[in-house]
């Protein structure tokens, strides 16, 4: 049965990448060379299906991630995010600190990667906490719930990206969509689950309390710092709304060509590099540099969306992904719930939420047309699931445990209950929409 050798598939990626910590990229190519034998494939058929897929996934995606790297990095070298958390906390008062590191992180967290997002706003938190007086843990947690959220469901982040490009999505509905689960998956979650973890007391350690802070004089301004962070968001959503209400016209022509994900993304890099770097008195040659290291940052990320995109394109070419959807035809369980299942299931065994995602897309790639199944609900069905259950085998887990100075208990009783909090949530919004959409 083609199945069997799926599960060993997955359960060989999981022992060389968890057990014997072989690079990902590696670790995809070589479980797409074993599905590809195991199914009796033409050997130069094979190798032709692994480029195949490896081309048709970075074809978008490179355009799509680079540039949001750029975007990233520019947001967080300008300091826009410091602004933009400053004056935010500033404006809800302690009472509401929850709130505006929630906004921070939201902001902050779409244009940038989740590890970059992580290290810049991390020491803004210890910072607010100390300046407060309130328990680290209850200022942190939200923010992290709002970089993780933005992280598992919304492009321009590699894998709903990636899983948006597989099941030919369209990348700015699954945005909204996306944004619409996110608000009450980031509130309880973040804000609310954070006050029920008073008790657990983070002691991080010294040199994490030295933040590099940007004199005000140097900062961008609020309006600048937001409008730069979110513009991607802004194009597109218009784009969408001109293509649902207006009428054929040379408007309603530029502006969706203008909210293209592709053109949304250029478009916000350069106005970045002036708003966030020429307006501010830098040299053109200074900012190019920042973008060419932003980058190369993400070049392992690329290789990684590579990798499986060969084994989806394998899974397909061998015809295990129609036996599979043929299979799973005559279920009375949902195709989004499935695919959350079969999401989860790889979130817990390997560790890592994108290669989680990436390798059930694959895998479940058949039922969004075999079942008629809303695409860009698949996406966030798959990035709901891999934010499940994060425990020891992910590097996010140690992230956390580590810049708060936790016990592995204590992490795994606020950070892993908040993400497995926010891939519950995410489903039910999946499923909620899914009645109307």
């Amino acid at each position: 049965m083609p199945i069997v050798f799926v599960v060993i598939g997955i359960f060989l990626l999981f022992l060389l990448i968890a057990k014997f910590k072989l690079n990902a990229f590696l670790s995809f190519i070589i479980v797409s060379l074993f599905v590809g034998i195991s199914q009796s494939m033409d050997l130069e058929g094979l190798v032709k299906s692994i480029q195949t897929g490896i081309g048709n996934t970075l074809g978008f995606l490179v355009l799509i991630l680079g540039l949001g790297a750029m975007l990233g990095k520019l947001v967080a070298d300008s300091g826009a995010a410091q602004q933009i958390t400053t004056k935010l906390v500033g404006a809800f008062g302690v009472k509401y600190v929850q709130w505006a590191v929630v906004l921070t992180g939201f902001i902050v967290g779409i244009p940038m990667f989740y590890s970059v997002g992580f290290v810049i706003l991390i020491p803004l938190v210890f910072t607010i906490a100390i300046s407060t007086g309130l328990p680290l843990l209850y200022v942190g947690l939200p923010m992290l719930t709002s970089l993780s959220v933005t992280h598992g469901y919304l492009p321009p982040h590699p894998a709903p990206t990636a899983i948006a490009a597989m099941f030919n999505a369209n990348i700015g509905k699954t945005m909204i969509y996306g944004i619409v689960i996110a608000i009450p998956a980031i509130v309880i979650a973040g804000p609310l689950f954070a006050r029920t973890i008073k008790k657990i007391e983070a002691k991080p350690l010294k040199e994490f309390y030295n933040p590099v802070v940007i004199k005000d004089e140097y900062l961008p301004s609020v309006m600048v710092s937001v409008i730069t962070a979110l513009l991607p968001i802004l194009l597109i959503g218009l784009s969408i709304a001109a293509d649902q209400f207006m009428q054929d016209s040379s408007v309603k022509t530029i502006l969706v060509f203008l909210g293209n994900p592709v053109i949304a993304m250029l478009i916000s890099v350069l106005v970045a590099i002036y708003t966030l770097g020429l307006a501010r008195g830098k040299k053109m040659i200074a900012v190019m540099d920042s973008l060419s290291s932003s980058v190369s940052s993400i070049t392992m990320i690329l290789l990684i969306i590579a990798g499986a995109g060969a084994l989806k394109e394998v899974l397909v070419d061998s015809g295990i992904s129609n036996y599979i959807a043929d299979s799973l035809k005559g279920s009375s369980v949902s195709p989004l719930v499935l695919a959350w299942l079969i999401a989860t299931a790889i979130r817990v065994c390997v560790g890592s939420a994108t290669v989680a995602g990436l390798t059930a897309a694959g895998i479940v790639l058949p039922l969004a047309s075999g079942t008629g199944v809303n695409t860009e609900l698949m996406v966030l069905a798959i990035g709901s699931g891999s934010l499940m259950l994060s425990h020891v085998n992910d590097t996010g887990f140690w992230m956390f445990k580590e810049y708060f100075n936790l016990t592995v208990k204590e992490t795994l009783s606020t950070w892993t209950v908040m993400e497995t909090l926010v891939g519950i949530i995410g489903l039910l919004g999946v499923l909620t929409l899914n009645m109307f959409i």
